[in-house]
């Protein structure tokens, strides 16, 4: 997979991940990529991805690509929730 990573805002100066972190999430092969339902990100075509670093960092991102490339637009470290969410999928999976 390849990054565009033009826009390094992306990733906040406040959370402690680094791209790898980030790019790492996207190669999790137990993430979870959601098209949102709201009208405002489905004409921008964003997607959601909710996926575990090798190190075990849980990260939200919010993202688009055009198939070949996928540039990150937002990237922080799971809320509480969303590990929840995303430990309960993980679950269903292997189950």
């Amino acid at each position: 997979m390849d990054f565009d990573w033009d826009n390094s805002s992306a990733v906040s100066d406040e959370s402690s991940l680094a791209l790898r972190d980030v790019e790492e999430s996207f190669e999790d092969p137990f993430a979870i990529r959601l098209l949102p339902d709201a009208s405002r990100f489905s004409a921008q075509a964003r997607f959601f991805n909710l996926g575990r670093s090798a190190t075990g960092v849980g990260v939200f991102s919010v993202f688009r690509t055009n198939g070949k490339q996928v540039r990150v637009i937002l990237s922080r470290p799971f809320t509480d929730d969303e590990a929840y969410f995303y430990q309960r999928k993980l679950s269903q999976m292997i189950t």
